[in-house]
């Protein structure tokens, strides 16, 4: 059976730009070929969307910028927005402040893709970037494929190569709300990471800490309305695919996220505003609306020779695997999650 496939607007650069929808077990998800966007997740018996987003493209044009997006080829801050490849000094967009964020204004969540297949339960979506696009060199091909899997799992595989040394390091950048509330103030949060990456005045990271003692100790569910200021890499344990956090919200939804990669981004959602655009839940969001999980490489890995490297050698593939895991329980035990 083939996927639902739909006009979703116009880009502002005048690319026609399509929604894809899915349906498999208990999920149903909406992707967008702008940005290769989790437009939109629902789970079956709960009737209101796990994800943010919005039916208007200019709302990913503006305020929602990264939301749901694939964002590369670099996800992250890359200091000083330049970095030494292959012998040579190439030089980003600077787009926070000095440093360069998601690749900057040319970014893989600001492209449209295009839709290499799509079938009722997946679909896989293609970006070329030409050397020098985004300051890095390579002509490089960016894929992003997304799969339902009964009863109600969403697989996200990304992968990647390049005719010439570059950078690699795409991200999955969707926001969770498991309530469909205004905030994720009742959402408890656990992080399968004993060390976390401080950050200092620029939002640059700095050698891995360990959690224990401080505020970024989430190996034990935390509400998300106590923690300190978020907006930092989790340094997982362990390797391969495996549990990597759990986010569990007050109206018995959880969520459960595996992941292959070494990292994952942690940020609280504090900066929202997308007024005038509206979510999906009918009204623009604020702050805290959604918390993003982003299983990444570690950020400005090139400033930093202890960090996991995200060289990518010509015609090798690079690929990251994720797995989210939904799930219903009863409000008893929601109670007591």
């Amino acid at each position: 059976m083939a996927a639902r496939i739909t006009p979703f607007g116009t880009s502002a650069a005048g690319a026609a730009v399509e929604a894809v929808t899915l349906r498999a077990g208990e999920l149903t998800a909406r992707l967008l070929t702008y940005g290769a966007t989790l437009q939109d997740l629902r789970l079956a018996g709960t009737p209101w969307p796990l994800c943010l987003g919005s039916d208007r493209l200019g709302a990913y044009e503006g305020p929602l910028a990264w939301c749901g997006a694939v964002v590369g080829p670099v996800a992250n801050r890359i200091g000083g927005a330049a970095a030494v490849v292959g012998g040579r000094l190439w030089q980003m967009a600077a787009n926070d402040g000095p440093n360069v964020l998601h690749s900057g204004p040319e970014s893989s969540a600001r492209r449209v893709w295009q839709i290499a297949e799509a079938d009722a339960a997946e679909a896989s979506f293609e970006l070329p970037l030409p050397h020098g696009a985004c300051g890095l060199p390579g002509n490089r091909l960016l894929r992003a494929r997304y799969r339902l899997l009964p009863p109600a799992t969403l697989e996200i595989t990304l992968s990647a190569h390049s005719d010439a040394e570059t950078l690699m390091n795409l991200a999955s950048h969707p926001y969770w709300n498991l309530d469909g509330t205004a905030t994720t103030e009742g959402h408890l949060l656990s992080v399968a990471a004993s060390s976390v990456l401080p950050t200092d005045a620029r939002n640059l990271p700095q050698p891995p800490q360990p959690v224990l003692g401080t505020g970024y100790d989430l190996r034990r569910p935390r509400p998300l309305a106590g923690l300190p200021p978020i907006d930092h890499n989790f340094c997982l344990d362990g390797s391969g695919l495996r549990p990597a956090a759990r986010l569990a919200g007050a109206r018995g939804v959880t969520l459960t996220l595996e992941t292959d990669a070494p990292g994952l981004q942690v940020y609280d959602g504090r900066a929202l505003n997308t007024a005038p655009f509206l979510g999906l839940s009918g009204a623009p969001y604020t702050p805290h609306a959604g918390v993003a999980l982003e299983p990444q490489m570690w950020p400005d890995a090139p400033a930093h020779a202890d960090f996991p490297s995200i060289t990518l050698a010509p015609r090798v593939e690079w690929t990251q695997r994720t797995r989210l895991h939904f799930q219903r329980l009863a409000q008893d035990k929601a109670d007591r999650a």
